[in-house]
């Protein structure tokens, strides 16, 4: 069973979505990120991932406050990403209620960092970010395009001991026009013990299940839940 994991972004201390990575295109929601974790779980979801595009942007963490707010007042197993740079950030994230962080920027820009850290803390809760654009993986809040290839970034990192890849294609990420599925089960042919996370474009429930289909261990999905095209209800047959 595929494992679904919503994403709940935020800037401002509010719930939030882009489109392609694209700061200009958000689209705030009523939503407080508080009661939206609160209703996720209330359905039945167990696991969240939380992303801090202030702390994206500005490349430190920002919205810790309100991690610790979501995991103060639910058992939500949360994945935390955005804008950790520093050990301070690392221990900012865990100290507020993170069981997981997603790291992208450091896994380029200072991979000695990220193996320092995946030695320290172990691939249950280090999460390899890899948002893919035009081939090459994107760092900063997506503002930057890497030298860095897609599958040789991910080869390298299994053979350091990652055990779980966030991978998202920029291009269809709050596009809902379909997730890349060929490509997720690209890397998951070749990695099939891999805890791949495929994430950008889900529109339907439709999405999730030719994902499940492709044996892509899990999922991560915001736009469509917050514009309806996704229900809670339909989401119980994989929980």
């Amino acid at each position: 069973m595929i494992e679904i994991i919503p994403a709940i972004d935020i800037i401002g201390g509010k719930c939030v979505r882009l489109s392609q990575g694209d700061y200009a295109s958000k689209q705030e929601y009523n939503q407080d990120p508080v009661e939206m974790a609160l209703q996720l779980e209330a359905y039945g979801i167990q696991r969240l991932h939380v992303v801090d595009l202030d702390g994206a942007a500005s490349q430190h963490v920002v919205n810790y406050r309100v991690l610790e707010r979501i995991a103060g007042r639910t058992s939500l197993k949360i994945d935390f990403g955005g804008g950790i740079k520093t050990d301070e950030d690392l221990v900012i994230a865990f100290d507020n209620g993170a069981q997981m962080v997603t790291l992208g920027s450091v896994a380029v820009k200072h991979p000695e960092r990220f193996d320092k850290w995946l030695a320290q803390y172990g691939p249950e809760k280090i999460i390899l970010g890899a948002d893919v654009k035009n081939g090459k993986i994107a760092v900063n809040g997506w503002k930057e395009e890497s030298n860095d290839q897609l599958e040789p970034f991910i080869d390298a990192y299994i053979k350091k001991g990652v055990t779980q890849v966030l991978c998202t294609d920029i291009s269809r990420d709050g596009m809902m026009q379909g997730p890349a599925t060929d490509l997720y089960h690209d890397i998951i042919s070749q990695h099939p013990t891999l805890h791949l996370i495929a994430s950008g474009g889900v529109s339907c429930i439709d999405d999730i299940r030719r994902l499940e289909e492709k044996q892509i261990p899990a999922v991560v999905f915001g736009k469509a839940l917050y514009e309806g095209r996704i229900t809670l209800k339909q989401l119980a047959d994989f929980l």
